[in-house]
């Protein structure tokens, strides 16, 4: 039982190590995004987005529409990886319990 239990307790580890790495990827996609977002305020009218390998100009009112669109959907990736680092924490703790208290007897 107890090796069951350790090896479930490694793929969590595991999880938790691959949550991590995503939100760490999304929240510095977030950062940029903000960056963007506060270069815009600052800028003039004419803005370019890069498409691939061109460059075309843009409305700045449409570009910033969709960086806030782009930042809502990463700000609930964001908390959406927090919550099952939450999520596979206590599991890890629940099971390290267990193992302490197997080992105790």
């Amino acid at each position: 039982m107890n090796e069951q239990k350790i090896q479930e307790m490694q793929i969590l580890e595991q999880k938790l190590q691959n949550s991590i790495l995503q939100k760490q990827a999304f929240q510095i996609e977030l950062a940029e995004t903000d960056s963007a977002l506060k270069e815009i305020e600052k800028s003039g009218d004419e803005i370019f987005k890069i498409i691939g390998q061109l460059m075309i100009k843009s409305e700045k009112s449409r570009i910033q529409e969709e960086l806030q669109n782009k930042k809502k959907i990463l700000e609930l990736k964001t908390k959406s990886f927090e919550k099952q680092e939450n999520f596979l924490g206590e599991q890890l703790d629940k099971i390290r319990d267990e193992l302490t208290e197997s080992a105790k007897k």
